[in-house]
């Protein structure tokens, strides 16, 4: 294994540049629009309609682009994997082409907008290739060529990469694209707050009040007042009784920032088999890193965490080769019951309450996608796409079956977090070490800090009561029933948990 990165889970975007401040909101305001979620759905939808003229404030609870936006891989592309021959199965060739053609101006819109802005955010144009290195993957490498045939998605068949493993066949989507997602949200916030538009960070929204006003309720007492809520916060943080804990589940994937020994060719790579592999490169003080990414798994389920990094550390060991890996991280994602995002009202009896989440990795396309119908919901204007993303729509195939599959899995993780019982004792943690232990007979989780301080907190999830597990390589406590994650300290981290972890002394 290669030295411990000095940079132990900073993402390389945050990590690069200083990201400007903004205040806490400290008093009660009036808008058209309150949009809660700092990442590129919110900050988007609210540069949309700040040049329309419409006055918005946009909440965020930690720093903008602190969450999945600040952690992704950054690709610009309407590849989403091996996605258009299911989608053509289960909602059709014209919805389907709808879904292409909207992230395609999505790619298109950030390309324009970056250079419209003198936005110098590493946007570059590349291929985007999907991969199959066995026989068994290589029928669907085919099947989803043959889809974008029928979309007439700009494309190409191969049966070689320029990279130094040996393939089955790959599909290729033209003239995608790659960029820095936090310098480019960055410089749209500030066009935001010239366009009268309010930005506010440390502020969080908890509920909504939609009697004879709509407001927005904070944690820390003030409230806005507006004609339309938008929730961007990656899960909603106001449910509306639409129950999204039940029909999105969170996963997680890990990435490593590479200086390889190999010269990159180019281009993004994404393997069909999972575990996924993908690649990318970004310049870094004038040089390339590749990023490494993939090892997808439901949050809070699955072997050690710090597994995965050593996984993705082993295959770049093989490809690539790896002189350092100044950075890594993980991200999470919200993953709909048939892999499109819900975009539009949170329920069909709430229309000013918009919502917009389950991007499926693909959030730099899919979010900037979702700021378009959010634009044109709130300003009263068509839009093709309203019914594929519409959050109410339920389709028999496959939407029921990964219900049940998704609701079943909930249920056994809960009954197993109850009836396990910890073998580890908590004075045999190391430094930086954490478990699930036994206190007095009780099942808590345990920390020790670099310092050799022990934290004990409550396992038990204060969202609907599964039992947490650690995650040793993000020190991290995490829900396997809806992804709820905590600090060390018990501090939420990602919803749909409100309450933090209980403390125990």
């Amino acid at each position: 294994m290669t030295e411990e990165p000095k940079n132990h889970l900073e993402p390389y975007w945050r990590a690069e540049i200083d990201l400007p401040r903004y205040e806490a909101l400290k008093e009660d305001i009036a808008v058209d629009v309150c949009i809660v979620g700092g990442g590129i759905a919110g900050i988007t939808t609210a540069y949309l309609l700040s040049k329309e003229g419409v006055k918005v404030a946009l909440l965020e609870a930690d720093r903008i682009v602190n969450g999945t936006t600040g952690h992704t891989t950054a690709k610009v592309t309407a590849q989403h994997g091996l996605i258009y021959d299911e989608l053509i199965e289960h909602i059709g060739e014209e919805k389907t082409k709808l879904y292409y053609e909207i992230n395609n101006e999505a790619k298109n819109f950030i390309a324009s907008e970056s250079k419209k802005l003198g936005l110098d955010c590493d946007f570059v144009s590349e291929a985007a290739c999907i991969y199959a290195t066995t026989d068994s993957y290589m029928k669907k490498i085919e099947n989803e060529y043959e889809a974008y045939q029928r979309l007439n998605i700009p494309s190409l068949f191969i049966d070689d990469i320029p990279l130094p493993f040996d393939i089955k066949g790959a599909v290729v989507m033209k003239d995608q694209a790659q960029f820095h997602p936090v310098k480019y949200i960055t410089k749209l916030a500030e066009e935001i707050v010239k366009n009268g538009g309010q930005l506010f960070e440390g502020t969080v929204a908890i509920d909504v009040e939609n009697e004879e006003q709509t407001k927005v309720v904070t944690k820390n007492g003030p409230k806005v007042t507006c004609t339309y809520v938008v929730a961007c916060s990656h899960f909603p943080f106001f449910d509306g009784n639409g129950f999204y804990f039940t029909r999105m589940y969170a996963e997680r994937s890990y990435v490593l920032a590479v200086k390889p020994k190999i010269v990159y060719p180019g281009g993004m790579y994404y393997s069909a088999e999972t575990p996924t592999r993908s690649l990318r490169y970004t310049p870094y003080q004038g040089d390339k890193l590749i990023l490494v990414s993939g090892e997808g798994h439901k949050t809070g389920q699955g072997s050690s965490t710090s597994a995965h990094y050593k996984a993705l550390e082993e295959f770049s060991q093989q490809t690539i080769g790896v002189e350092s890996i100044p950075f890594r991280w993980s991200a999470q994602d919200l993953i709909t019951l048939d892999k499109v995002p819900y975009v539009g009202p949170i329920t069909d009896d709430k229309r000013n309450i918009l919502v917009a989440t389950g991007f499926r990795k693909w959030g730099m396309t899919n979010g900037t996608a979702a700021a378009f119908l959010l634009r044109d919901i709130i300003l009263k204007r068509d839009n093709p796409c309203k019914e594929v993303y519409n959050p109410s729509r339920f389709s028999i195939d496959p939407s029921l079956k990964m219900f049940f599959k998704n609701n079943l899995d909930v249920a056994g993780h809960l009954l197993a977090g109850k009836l396990q019982r910890p073998d580890k004792k908590a004075e045999h943690l190391k430094k930086d070490e954490g478990a699930v232990v036994s206190v007095n007979g009780k099942r808590c989780g345990a920390y020790r800090d670099k310092e050799g301080t022990l934290h004990f907190v409550d396992t038990t999830c204060t969202h609907l009561g599964c039992e947490v597990e650690w995650n040793d390589g993000d020190r991290t406590w995490d829900c396997p029933c809806h992804g709820s994650r905590f600090s060390t300290s018990g501090d939420v981290i990602e919803g749909p948990a409100k309450k933090p972890l209980g403390k125990i002394d």
